[in-house]
């Protein structure tokens, strides 16, 4: 509608200029031709700006020609059109979506959770998202959101939500979502868990249970490090037992005897004063005496 004003605008300050020959007077004729000129430029030039559409960076524009929708988008840059057709720009940036929702637990607990959703609209599925939600999916992406979240917390126990299950659940919400949300036109950046708000009692009884579990778990390892201390002793003990049976056995009469014999010749051999008595008992060992040396009196 602007195009056929401004064109138009444009044509009838022509028409004007082209007949201005008739006014009589020099400075009248020229103050007309004056403003027709200027209204006709900008005339002009506005019907010339209706061919030309610039889509801004970080955006995807969407042709709509008198309600129908054409299925090619238009890219970041400048695009010659025709000049009835409408474009409206849809930004493809990553929206960060923070909400606050209340959640039940496995056990019925209320809890409040703090989480995001990162995401943006698929580029090649912007004609659907404006011919099926319109401009402003934000109210849809929300519902979404917040059934997933208490979907999927509603299968924990509150203590797994507030310490140990946290990034597991923030990864099913984010799975899920990845799901769910391409189908409306869009895609799931990242899904977080940022905070985890709950009565001050149910806290305080979750952190002493978290600390009776870690006492027990130390506790655990403490008997399980004495238990392999015992075993160790055990089969140090065992070997000593097996050592002495294995020597006990080995050592008969006739290799004392002999053993007795080698260090009795070891000794005689020496070059010190020794008296050696062998012994008069069958298997007897030789007895050694080692007389005191000193200065022998005169």
């Amino acid at each position: 509608m602007g195009f056929i004003i401004s064109l138009l605008t444009s044509l009838i300050g022509i028409l004007v200029y082209l007949n201005t020959g008739r006014i009589s007077g020099e400075k009248s004729r020229l103050a007309i031709r004056t403003i027709t000129i200027l209204i006709s430029s900008i005339a002009i030039l506005n019907s010339i700006s209706r061919l030309v559409v610039i889509v801004p960076p970080g955006n995807i524009g969407v042709v709509n020609l008198f309600g129908e929708v054409s299925e090619s988008t238009l890219n970041p840059g400048v695009h010659l059109l025709n000049p009835f057709n409408k474009v409206l720009n849809f930004s493809t940036r990553i929206k960060d979506l923070k909400e606050n929702i209340d959640v039940t637990t496995q056990e019925g607990l209320s809890l409040n959770l703090d989480v995001s959703l990162q995401y943006k609209l698929d580029p090649q599925k912007a004609a659907t998202v404006y011919k099926t939600i319109g401009t402003d999916e934000t109210q849809l992406v929300i519902s979404r959101f917040r059934s997933t979240v208490r979907a999927i917390t509603s299968n924990y126990p509150a203590s797994a939500i507030y310490s140990t299950k946290r990034q597991e659940i923030a990864q099913k919400i984010d799975q899920q979502l990845t799901q769910e949300i391409p189908t409306l036109g869009f895609i799931v950046e990242e899904a977080l868990l940022r905070n985890v708000k709950m009565p001050d009692i149910l806290q305080v009884a979750i952190q002493n249970k978290l600390k009776t579990e870690q006492e027990n778990q130390q506790m655990k390892f403490v008997l399980e490090k004495e238990r392999q201390e015992a075993e160790r002793k055990r089969i140090e003990a065992q070997g000593i037992a097996d050592y002495q049976k294995i020597i006990s056995v080995g050592l008969t009469n006739q290799v004392l005897q002999l053993r007795a014999i080698e260090a009795t010749e070891k000794l005689a051999q020496s070059n010190n004063s020794k008296i050696v008595i062998i012994g008069s008992e069958k298997g007897g060992a030789p007895i050694l005496i080692q007389p005191e040396t000193g200065t022998s009196k005169p």
